[in-house]
């Protein structure tokens, strides 16, 4: 399994950068974002950044990173699970836009 990591950039040159994630400092292959300034947050998987995110984003990845990490130590208590995801606890989930288009209309029942 691949799993996402999210990095800050402290240093780089061309297309490679060093980085802070949530294992430390970190090499990052910058051949999918192109050179990125310091302080600039990226998903990154294996080690390559894919993805240009922001802080808020960042935080939301690494709490669910914390919640499998959790639940990997037999930690299984919805409640304590659903603190990692309190962007998405307590509410019913949505579909993005994109898919929301492609619904068929609702049916009226007579």
């Amino acid at each position: 399994m691949c799993v996402g990591i999210p990095a800050r950039i402290v240093s780089g040159e061309g297309l490679r950068a060093q980085a802070v994630s949530r294992d430390g400092l970190c090499g990052v292959d910058l051949a999918l974002t192109g050179p990125l300034p310091p302080g600039t947050w990226v998903l990154t998987f294996l080690g390559a950044a894919r993805e240009v995110i922001d802080a808020a984003r960042a935080r939301e990845i690494d709490a669910a990173l914390d919640a499998l990490d959790a639940i990997a130590r037999g930690q299984t208590d919805s409640a304590a699970i659903d603190r990692y995801f309190s962007d998405l606890a307590g509410r019913e989930p949505e579909l993005p836009a994109h898919l929301r288009q492609q619904l068929p209309p609702p049916q009226v029942q007579p």
